[in-house]
């Protein structure tokens, strides 16, 4: 009965207002995006992050089950691997709560699709550094040897309805990101399209600087989007469906009660112990001690 788009505001820790739009408007696939995703960000909130990206996460998955949702789709990320920062490890464990819950009896098809940064999408570098060539300079790159993937929104929003499409139940699908671009390299291309030329030591007379500033804490200088080597082909070559460990649920429900007590109550330490206890694979680049001291000078 209802046609069109419905701007509807909520928050996927509320559970009453999840459940009220699933039966006001009978939804028949979620696609599952909402999540705070600035790693710095996050790694400085550790159990808000926590909260709102892996417990929001398993809410709205509750809720996707017991409406009779018919396909649930969880956007992840390449920091979803070998996390080196909090918003990675709850993205982890957030495709670890969707695998474990696919085990279970009900009628919702989960599936997880995993890719890169995607061009001139909110927070990628492409605007900010738009903005930068507009303002003159510098450009801020982090480090002159950083690599990421890229994607276009257009080959993004159809790859993840196609995968979405393939669900069984708990898969773990990893789009073809094609090869990593050096991020200094792309910044030098935006110049250069620009109709300007980059100010440098063989270039005094150059228009634009690139200032590089710096690794990030939590930052990686290239991402990965497989835990292991094992792939296998879909019908789509865009698309590969990655077979990947996973907790039962009677294995991680223990671990999550634990998590949700300690990111309720603040306790970041306890929180950073036991995402490391769920995915062994993260290796904070933070010390979360340190950047409680900070916090207080």
């Amino acid at each position: 009965p209802y046609a069109g788009i419905f701007p509807i505001l909520g928050s996927v820790q509320v559970r009453g207002r999840l459940e009220e739009i699933c039966k006001q408007f009978g939804l028949l696939t979620i696609y599952h995006a909402a999540l705070f995703n600035h790693g710095a960000l996050v790694d400085y909130n550790n159990s808000e992050g926590v909260l709102n990206n892996t417990f929001g996460t398993k809410i709205v998955a509750e809720v996707a089950i017991d409406a009779k949702v018919e396909t649930f789709v969880l956007i992840s990320t390449d920091k979803a691997v070998r996390p080196s920062n909090t918003m990675g490890a709850t993205k982890r464990v957030s495709e670890l709560v969707l695998q474990a819950l696919s085990d279970q009896d009900h009628s919702t098809c989960f599936t997880i699709v995993r890719f890169g940064n995607v061009l001139d999408s909110s927070g990628s570098v492409i605007p900010l550094f738009k903005k930068q060539i507009k303002d003159g300079g510098p450009i801020t790159v982090t480090d002159a040897n950083m690599v990421r993937y890229f994607m276009t929104i257009h080959e993004a929003v159809e790859l993840v309805i196609q995968a979405g499409a393939m669900c069984k139940g708990g898969d773990v699908f990893v789009l073809d990101m094609g090869e990593p671009v050096g991020i200094y390299d792309l910044a030098t291309r935006m110049i250069q399209l620009s109709g300007l030329h980059v100010l440098d030591d063989d270039n005094p007379d150059g228009d634009i600087e690139i200032k590089c500033i710096g690794l990030r804490p939590g930052e990686k200088l290239y991402e990965e989007l497989l835990v292991g080597d094992n792939t296998s082909e879909t019908d789509n070559p865009l698309i590969l469906r990655a077979k990947e460990a996973m907790l039962d649920w009677v294995t991680l429900k223990p671990i999550l009660d634990q998590l949700h007590e300690a990111s309720k109550n603040s306790d970041q330490e306890k929180v950073r112990e036991l995402l490391i206890e769920i995915v062994p694979d993260f290796k904070p680049q933070c010390d979360i001690v340190d950047l409680l001291f900070r916090n207080e000078q």
